[in-house]
Order: C-alpha cells, then sequence, then structure tokens
C-alpha cells in the first residue's frame, strides 16, 4: 500500500497538488534563480558512467543534476526538485527472461558522500519512481547514496494490477527480486563512482515498502546493514483477502458508512478514550485501552440523523474487530479508534465506494489470482479465494514466517514503526509481527526495536506527531550506539513540508516510545513538548 493513497482521483489530485507546492516551495527558497552548473569534473565522473554494463544490465543515462533541478519520478506526475546536487544513474535490469526492472542510483558528489548507501522501497503497487523519490531526496541531500526501482513493471498508478495477468516473472520482481537487484546494481555503480568503499547500508520502505524491507531481511541479509521498515504490508495474500472482506461487508444493504457517520464514530471514540491517558488533545495515546463499542450510537427506535443504523453499527463493527475466517476466528486485525473521520483515513482507505481496500484487492484477485480481467470483485469468498491465493503467490508476496536470524546474526538492525491511526494496514498486525519475531528468538530483542505512533496516519501525516528522524535513529544505533528507546516525531501545519524540510510551523512534539512503552504526561509540563513526558510501560 502507499504512503499516501485515497481513491484514485483524489488521490491523484493530492500527490499532484502536494508534489506542486513542493516545486513552489523550492523555488521561492532558491528565490527563483535557476541552479548553478556542477563542476565540470563531477559532471564528467558522472556522464561517463553511460552505456556503464552491468551484471544483470546496463547503465542507460546518467545525469548530473543541480539542486533545485526538476527530477521526473514517473508519467503524469509533478517534478520533484532536487535537494542537493547529485548525479542521477538510470539503469535497466534483466536477470532473467520476462523481466525488465528500472532502476535509478542517486550519487551526492564525492566531497559529499557519507560512504553509505540507502535503499528506497515503493508503495502501492509500484509502477514508478514517485514513492521512492520522496526518500531518495532526503537521503541524498544527508550524503547518502540513494537507490530505487519501478519494482519491475509500468502501471498506470500505483493500484493499477493489470501488469500482473499472466506475468510471472513481473510478480517475482515485484515480490522479492526487484530490490535485491536494486541493491546489486547500486553497489556496483558505487564501486564504480567512488574511490572509497561502502562503509554501511540501509533500507527504508513503509507500506508495501515495508513489506519489501522485511523480504530484504529475510531472503537477503547481506543486501542491507539495518533496516527501516514502517506499517509493512504483510502477510500480502491473507492482507489482500482481508481488504475484500472489508469492502464485501461495506456493500451490505444498508452497512455503508458515510462522511456523517465517520465523524459520529470519531466523536465518539475520542469523548470516550481521548483522555485516558491525562491529556485532552484529539489522540487517542494508547488505543489498546479504549472500550468503545459503536453500539452506543444506534439509532433509538424511531430515531433519524445523527445515529449509526444496525448494518452500519455491524460494519462499523467489522472494522474495529477484523474479518473473521471461516472457522470463525480472527483472520486480520481490525483498526484502532480515533481517527475514523479524519481526512485520508477511514474514508478514503475503507468505506468510500471506491475505497483503497476495495480497488487494491479488486486488482489483486483479479489479476494476480484469477489471471481474469473481468473477474468482479462481487465474487469474492473468503472461504475459497484466500487458500487460492495463498497457494498460488505466498512464495512470492508473503512474509509468513517470523525468522530473521540470519540477519539478526551478522549485526543487522531492525526499527520499525506503525501510525496508530492507519487506516490501511491494521497498526495490530504490526504488533503480531515483533511478538512472533521475539518469541522465535529471544536474543532479537537487542536487534529490533518497534515504535508506535498516536495520532500517525499511513506512514505519515493525521492528528498526531508523525514527523521524526528514522534514518538517523537507525545510523546512531548501526554505528554502536545504544538500542533507540525514544524518538521525538513532530507535528507540523503542513506534515509533507515538514517531512521534506520545507518550511512549516511545528505544533507539538511527543515521544514516540519503543514498544510496549507508551508516553506519558509528567503533569505539569506543556503538553506540547516531548520534554514533559516520559516513556513508561503501561500499567506501571
Amino acid at each position: 500500500m502507499d504512503e499516501f493513497a485515497g481513491s484514485a482521483q483524489e488521490m491523484k489530485a493530492i500527490r499532484f497538488a502536494s508534489l506542486s507546492a513542493i516545486a513552489l516551495a523550492a523555488g521561492s527558497a532558491t528565490g527563483g534563480a535557476p541552479a548553478a552548473a556542477a563542476p565540470r569534473q563531477q559532471a564528467d565522473s558522472c556522464t561517463a558512467l553511460t552505456g556503464r554494463a552491468l551484471a544483470n544490465g546496463k547503465i542507460e543515462a546518467a545525469t548530473p543534476l543541480t539542486i533545485g533541478a526538476t527530477v521526473d519520478t514517473g508519467p503524469g506526475m509533478p517534478g520533484l526538485p532536487a535537494a542537493a546536487p547529485f548525479c542521477r544513474v538510470q539503469a535497466v535490469m534483466t536477470p532473467v527472461p520476462g523481466s525488465s526492472i528500472k532502476v535509478e542510483v542517486w550519487l551526492p558528489p564525492q566531497a559529499a558522500w557519507n560512504g553509505k548507501l540507502m535503499g528506497a522501497g515503493n508503495g502501492g503497487f509500484g509502477a514508478n519512481l514517485g514513492i521512492p523519490a520522496l526518500l531518495m531526496r532526503g537521503a541524498v541531500a544527508r550524503g547518502y547514496a540513494s537507490v530505487g526501482s519501478d519494482m519491475g513493471h509500468f502501471g498506470k498508478s500505483d493500484v493499477d494490477g493489470s501488469w500482473a495477468l499472466n506475468a510471472p516473472e513481473k510478480i517475482r520482481d515485484y515480490g522479492w527480486r526487484a530490490n535485491h537487484i536494486a541493491a546489486q546494481t547500486a553497489k556496483q555503480v558505487i564501486a564504480a563512482y567512488y574511490p572509497a568503499p561502502l562503509a554501511a547500508s540501509y533500507f527504508h520502505g513503509c507500506s508495501d515498502g515495508g513489506r519489501q524491507a522485511l523480504m530484504e531481511a529475510q531472503r537477503f541479509p547481506d543486501d542491507y546493514d539495518a533496516i527501516i521498515a514502517g506499517a509493512p504490508a504483510i502477510p500480502w495474500t491473507r492482507m489482500a483477502s482481508a481488504f475484500a472482506s472489508n469492502a464485501q461487508v461495506l456493500r451490505q444493504p444498508g452497512a455503508a458508512l458515510g462522511s456523517t457517520q465517520l465523524k459520529l464514530l470519531q466523536t465518539a471514540s475520542l469523548a470516550k478514550c481521548d483522555k485516558l491517558d491525562g491529556v485532552a488533545d484529539g489522540v487517542i495515546e494508547n488505543p489498546r485501552l479504549c472500550r468503545f463499542d459503536p453500539a452506543e450510537l444506534q439509532c433509538k427506535p424511531g430515531a433519524t440523523g445523527e445515529c449509526l443504523t444496525p448494518p452500519q453499527v455491524a460494519s462499523a463493527r467489522h472494522l474495529y474487530q477484523g474479518p473473521k475466517g471461516p472457522d470463525g476466528k480472527s483472520f486480520y486485525p481490525g483498526f484502532a479508534p480515533g481517527a475514523e473521520g479524519e481526512p485520508g483515513t477511514w474514508g478514503m482507505w475503507l468505506t468510500a465506494a471506491d475505497s483503497q481496500h476495495a480497488k487494491f484487492s479488486g486488482e489483486f484477485f483479479r489479476y494476480f489470482v484469477h489471471s481474469d480481467a473481468e473477474w468482479p470483485a462481487s465474487r469474492f469468498n473468503l472461504a475459497s479465494d484466500y487458500p487460492l491465493a495463498r497457494a498460488k503467490l505466498s512464495k512470492e508476496l508473503d512474509i509468513e514466517s517470523a525468522d530473521l536470524k540470519a540477519f539478526f546474526r551478522r549485526g543487522g538492525k531492525l526499527l520499525m514503526y506503525h501510525g496508530w491511526q492507519d487506516a490501511a494496514i491494521p497498526p495490530e498486525n504490526t504488533i503480531g509481527f515483533v511478538g512472533r519475531v521475539l518469541a522465535a528468538d529471544p536474543a532479537a530483542r537487542d536487534r529490533i526495536r518497534l515504535f508506535m505512533a498516536p495520532g500517525m496516519s499511513h506512514c505519515m501525516a493525521g492528528p498526531g506527531p508523525n514527523v521524526f528522524d528514522a534514518l538517523g535513529t537507525l545510523d546512531a544505533w548501526h554505528k554502536g550506539g545504544p538500542a533507540p528507546e525514544r524518538i521525538v516525531a513532530t507535528k507540523f501545519d503542513n506534515d509533507l513540508f515538514g517531512y521534506l524540510g520545507f518550511p512549516a510551523k511545528a505544533q507539538r512534539t511527543r515521544p514516540l516510545c519503543a514498544w510496549p512503552k507508551v508516553a506519558r504526561w509528567d503533569g505539569k509540563g506543556s503538553t506540547d513538548e516531548a520534554a514533559s513526558f516520559t516513556c513508561e510501560v503501561p500499567g506501571k
């Protein structure tokens, strides 16, 4: 799933507006003046890479770019302004017949390189460099060489799954191979461009990029020294089946939840649970303590208006609790209360007629599973379609095992995070995965950290503090610092600008605590300042 996702039309508008705003901000910051030409020697070293043969492919273009230069990130997408000068290397890799992976390696000038590589995960079904570019842009500005890919295919959008129709090698590229090939490609290019050897390599991905991060750790433990995995979309076949189940429930007569009902749910859940942490801030710090039942909003006999009908209560309960399998047991976790009516959450992901859950699951079962472009989502049956998807595709797409011993054995570090108000992928799913990792390998306790972010939506944004330095935290940990126990996050008036380093006003800071600890207010200081909070285990 995609870091910035809504309905297809809404998402396109959001992305276009956001990236256009970024471009305008960059122009303002530079006064609209053209960027200075790159030093000749640096430019020559860059262009000399063009045409270079690589294992499994070739460099098609190598272009020196200056700060403020426009970087195209995919068809129909506005350009992204470069935050620092770099050499843009574009390669096409063909590891097997039927595979064609577009890989980009962004190389800071030799004097600015910190000796490290950061791999960037993609989102949704991939399709272009739009999501990786957001991560790569910031990494290059900090001196990292960076790499990303299109996951081995072109799509009309990141919710377009038609490329997977009868294309097993492209599915393998998307599932696990593209990022491995990208890592190998980046290391070849780095060795050719810089005189010094690579000192460390990291990977950062969120949503499907989080799944990709865990796939790298599990299948290719030597690719990266340390990894950041946010809100991982795992295991893919079970998650997609849960998406389809959610969409199916909401299509039942009278079950739809519109904006009025979502706002009712949010208002009621916050009224019941916002103050459980002693702070009234519009954010539920620990949703696990919230005992909210949507039946509290059910319409009394004869009532209309601001209440829920019995079918709406049932569909809301389904979303909070998660779908159940044919055996009546929990099939996949549900979603936390507290941000039901927020823009970009339940409406976009779950309850709209063209919700992201409906679109992703429809495309997945249509093209990946049934190989039938005409397959209607109304035919979905959890009891039969999930076993079929798992049997056919689990080997390529799923992270089912919690065994990361090979990665940890070589000294690997894994930093994970998930927003509690994520309406794309249930936060409890990540908590469960970390629990299974530690159950399988208790010694991993010093190698893995999970940070839950109250009020954070899918990968970023939301009513709570959601902008934090995951890469800097991981780097300090990898270099020998103590395992992180606290990361300070900021809520900006424009979270996207804050994330990308453009002018934005900080409204609040709050510590994210290493799970299972949560932030506790000291009862004295400002509730908008992280210094007023400590990290403590609930109930102690």
